[in-house]
């Protein structure tokens, strides 16, 4: 068993693993900190055309899955990703001229469009019998990346806005440098049929895990809703300084990077999903009420890591759960598409996270993304998930 794990980390993996690295540092850098900073304050921007474009950024990104996901049915990933790559290095490159509100949200938009290939090619890679180990190490490294891009963003932009726009524009160089030698070809043992056909394929699996829509999209809506207020957030109700707020980001995404594979493989052992959903979603909504309450540093650091384990519990096994309704012939499609229905709550949640901040003020977003969430944990503890099991791959083993 031990074999069959490490043998999925192969070279390819690896050269996977590094691109989607660089490609969540970027995200996470340009998006959480290097935009909201550099568009008020270098480009002049207002605060409702830095959130259209993080909406923009978003809305690419969750517009092109299902697309993205086709073609990789029916291309070369490397042409893909590289594509995709190119047309991301052109939107950071554009950035520093979006003096314009429209070029601005242009280039965001463009910024976005190479999140999704690396992403759902991994997806694509990840096997049936260990998919919860082996998704608790990609989303070690999405998260690794997504955390350290604003904590280095959030230290450079101490120094020069300048410098942290040359990070950006340099790493997104490097990611594409090095899809150069993702291997050629389509995917092994991937159906070319006709899109109608996959579609019909997909529309009933979509009926089929009918009752689990609603928690994808609100999921994401309350994640997303803190997107842009969180700096502001931890500045003005908490009273954090830059170098607080990093620690905290670190403290967070350290502990969901330490607990990740371990729970990934837990989560294998056990078989369930349920619980690490109800307890994951549960403890995210508490320590989200606690942080909107304003407590001193050191809680602050406490809740943060105990935000760190509950999303560690959650993914490997929202993924797990997710996977099962994914046709084995059609992953690059099936992953579009699903990931283009959790996207949908991406797209919402700043807008909704910014209309709330503006309205009731930024401690309210952070109280209705805890009801969300705590809605979201009551709704897996009701939901029946025997029933999933009746679709469940044959050639899936209960770990």
């Amino acid at each position: 068993m031990t074999d069959k794990i490490f043998r999925w980390f192969e070279a390819e993996t690896v050269l996977f693993s590094v691109i989607l690295f660089l490609v969540e540092f970027i995200r996470g850098a340009g998006v959480i900190s290097f935009m909201p900073v550099y568009g008020e304050k270098s480009l002049g921007l207002s605060l409702d055309v830095i959130g259209i474009a993080v909406t923009a950024h978003y809305l690419t990104d969750t517009a092109l899955k299902m697309i993205i996901g086709y073609l990789l049915d029916r291309m070369s990933a490397r042409i893909v990703v590289q594509a995709g790559l190119f047309l991301t290095t052109a939107g950071i490159a554009i950035l520093p001229y979006g003096q314009s509100p429209w070029l601005f949200i242009t280039a965001s938009a463009l910024f976005g469009i190479g999140i999704s290939p690396i992403w759902i090619v991994c997806l694509t890679r990840v096997s049936n019998e260990r998919r919860a180990t082996q998704m608790g190490y990609l989303y070690t490294i999405w998260f690794v990346g997504l955390g350290a891009g604003p904590i280095a963003a959030n230290i450079v932009l101490d120094y020069s806005m300048s410098w942290t726009f040359l990070l950006l524009l340099v790493m997104s160089l490097v990611a594409f440098a090095l899809s150069l030698f993702m291997k050629r070809g389509r995917a092994t043992g991937v159906a070319t049929i006709p899109i109608q056909q996959q579609l019909i394929i997909l529309r009933e699996k979509l009926r089929q895990m009918r009752l689990l829509l609603p928690g994808m999209i609100l999921q994401t809506t309350g994640a997303s809703m803190l997107v842009p207020v969180l700096p502001s957030f931890a500045s003005d109700s908490l009273g954090l300084t830059g170098a607080q707020y990093s620690l905290l980001l670190l403290v967070g995404g350290g502990f969901t990077v330490a607990a990740l594979m371990p729970l990934g493989r837990l989560s294998d052992k056990l078989g369930g999903k349920k619980w690490f959903l109800v307890f994951g979603f549960a403890v995210f909504a508490v320590t989200l009420y606690s942080l909107a309450l304003a407590p001193p540093f050191g809680s602050c650091l406490l809740l943060a890591a105990a935000l760190g384990l509950s999303y560690a519990a959650v993914l490997p096994a929202w993924n797990a759960l997710l996977a099962s309704y994914v046709p084995p012939k059609q992953q690059g499609l099936g992953w579009g598409i699903f990931s283009t229905v959790e996207g949908i709550g991406v797209m919402i949640g700043p807008v909704v996270g910014g209309i709330i901040a503006s309205r009731l003020g930024q401690p309210s977003v952070v109280w209705y993304s805890a009801a969300l969430f705590g809605l979201i944990g009551l709704f897996y503890l009701w939901f029946p998930f025997h029933s999933f099991t009746e679709h469940r791959p044959q050639s899936r083993q209960k770990g």
